[in-house]
């Protein structure tokens, strides 16, 4: 992904809210399953990382990105952006 690909995404999430709270548990199977389904649905999500959790939002954007097969977007503050292209048909594809 370009760097321009990127910004065009980053300026696309400016508007959504976070569909997650990451905190002090930290990230689990369920969460990590969910958050699958999230990216299958919408292609686009955000997450908000509570202060009480034990890692920075740039390390679980790391681990997100790598454990989804997801794009990091950016992680700004305590809030990450993930992106992954959805294989559904039904939806309508973010483009570039």
């Amino acid at each position: 992904m370009t760097s321009k690909q990127r910004a065009a995404i980053k300026s696309m999430a400016n508007g959504l809210k976070p569909i997650f709270q990451i905190g002090k548990g930290g990230l689990n199977d369920n969460m990590i399953s969910d958050l699958g389904d999230a990216l299958e649905k919408y292609e686009l999500i955000k997450i908000s990382v509570l202060q009480n959790s034990e890692k920075s939002a740039k390390d679980i954007l790391s681990d997100l990105a790598e454990k989804l097969g997801a794009e990091p977007i950016a992680a700004v503050g305590n809030k990450i952006i993930l992106y992954r292209r959805s294989k559904r048909e039904d939806i309508k594809h973010i483009e570039f």
